[in-house]
């Protein structure tokens, strides 16, 4: 268990460092500027990313048959969260521009993508 915790917050943060510097210098390079902190967004989701799996992890060692609707609630909850965290900063504004639209939606899919597969898998392995 504790070497799948490592392993995950690993690919979490080598994800969150090779596409924070990556969206960071696109934008950058295009002159265009958010009106919210991207290393915040980045940060918040890849944080939400690794307690979610954590939270799996311990809920499928003790109940295996509620993992899946762990992760299901913690993803609402994240979702909350941000709301709740962002909501100043990112939906003050009447609107935003697609592209600061976008930059908000790329972390959120990078790591709820992360976090479905790293979850399916163990899922998967804790069935057989």
């Amino acid at each position: 268990m504790i070497k799948r915790i490592v392993k995950y917050i690993l690919l979490v943060v080598v994800v969150f460092i090779l596409t924070f510097f990556c969206h960071d210098y696109f934008l950058l390079n295009n002159e265009m500027y958010l009106p919210f902190s991207l290393i915040k967004v980045y940060l918040f989701n890849a944080i939400a990313s690794a307690c979610i799996y954590i939270a799996v992890e311990f809920v499928a060692e003790k109940l295996p048959s509620q993992a899946g609707y762990a992760f299901l609630a913690s993803v609402f909850l994240k979702i909350g969260l941000f709301v709740m965290l962002f909501q100043g900063t990112v939906f003050a504004q009447e609107a935003l521009p697609m592209f600061a639209r976008i930059s908000l939606i790329i972390p959120f899919f990078l790591f709820i993508i992360i976090e479905a597969v790293s979850i399916a898998k163990l899922l998967n392995a804790k069935t057989f």
